[in-house]
């Protein structure tokens, strides 16, 4: 009898540990194929003039405003309790567009100026050579201030688990508010949040050090970008890569020294052939910088006048980020989607993506 009562006060003792152990553990590692086709059904949301379903476990309890260029999020609850931030991606309407061609690099860790009397300070990355897009970090800060006071709430009412998502613009808004949210783990943030992200045809986000970042936070299936492999979209922005986005270890830092040493007309032409490969590349970032940084920046101040931009990064470097989750196309997707230059957005409308997920096996 005493051993019983004994067992019976221990179970009763550990028992709120056991609910807070089975609450930490609705969201799982890995790629899930039917919470994917949740998330892509719930970009469908922001479309109606799309039909590829409604989402079956998850309902939406809240909409935001149109915030910052044209962006919008939606508040999911899945049935087991996890929430879900949806990020919508491009519109229609220009000022959404401009968000996009807005592609010269910030530093990954800074502040932009969104109001009169308001610094968003971000930290999207630990390494300082991390740049990304200038464009969807403002998207991304817009939508943070509208999304930190609901985190709070829904953390008030026991929700620690939170899926990110995102199509096209809302796939790279996703990569950043991952980045984003990580960082204010242990700060705005409790210690135990955990988050998982699905992004789809999102473009490039940021360079190869932004990439290292993200992919090691969300190492171990934590984090996922869904690609249609006809899809051009997850191809952008253009790169450019010169010298100057190696490791400071590299075997160019050497070069205009060891050229110093050799004799005269020979140094004469290692010059003229070095200088004919590393200036090429160098002239393009600073156009990349001029026309998609300065000159943008002058449109994007009309629509955002309090707006005021970080140093730009001399960068642009875009790689593919994040763990990539490739739905090959085969003949009979060809069949049916035929390539049209005339329909330059085929591939990367939902429906494609819906067939090719449900074939993934």
């Amino acid at each position: 009898m005493k051993k019983r009562f004994t067992f019976l006060l221990l179970a009763l003792t550990c028992l709120p540990f056991i609910q807070v152990s089975a609450q930490t553990t609705r969201l799982k590692p890995g790629f899930d194929k039917a919470e994917a086709i949740e998330m892509l059904k719930m970009a469908g949301a922001f479309v109606d003039s799309v039909t590829i379903g409604d989402p079956a476990r998850c309902k939406r309890v809240y909409r935001s405003p149109v915030v910052g260029l044209d962006n919008v999020w939606d508040l999911w609850q899945r049935d087991d309790g996890v929430g879900v931030i949806s990020l919508r991606g491009t519109t229609l309407k220009a000022v959404s567009w401009l968000e996009n061609f807005y592609a010269a690099m910030v530093p990954a860790t800074g502040q932009l100026q969104l109001g009169p009397n308001e610094t968003f300070t971000y930290a999207l990355a630990k390494n300082p050579r991390a740049s990304v897009h200038a464009g969807w970090v403002i998207g991304m800060a817009y939508l943070a201030r509208d999304i930190m006071p609901k985190l709070d709430s829904a953390i008030k009412k026991g929700t620690r688990e939170f899926i990110i998502t995102g199509d096209s613009q809302g796939g790279a808004l996703a990569f950043m508010m991952t980045s984003y949210l990580h960082s204010q783990i242990g700060n705005r943030l409790p210690a135990d949040m955990r988050f998982k992200t699905y992004c789809f045809a999102a473009p490039k986000p940021g360079n190869l050090y932004y990439a290292y970042d993200y992919e090691s936070l969300t190492q171990g299936g934590w984090g996922f970008n869904v690609v249609n492999s006809a899809d051009w979209v997850p191809e952008i922005p253009m790169s450019i890569q010169t010298t100057d986005d190696f490791n400071p270890t590299n075997p160019f830092v050497g070069i205009p020294q060891a050229i110093r040493k050799q004799k005269f007309f020979k140094r004469i032409a290692l010059n003229y052939a070095f200088g004919k490969l590393d200036k090429p590349t160098r002239k393009a970032q600073k156009s990349y910088q001029k026309f998609l940084g300065n000159y943008i920046e002058k449109t994007v101040k009309k629509n955002l006048p309090s707006y005021q931009s970080p140093t730009y990064a001399n960068s642009n470097n875009y790689v593919r980020t994040g763990q990539t989750i490739v739905l090959l196309t085969d003949e009979a997707y060809n069949q049916k989607y035929p390539d049209n230059p005339k329909k330059l957005f085929q591939h990367h409308f939902l429906p494609p993506y819906l067939l090719l997920l449900n074939q993934l096996k």
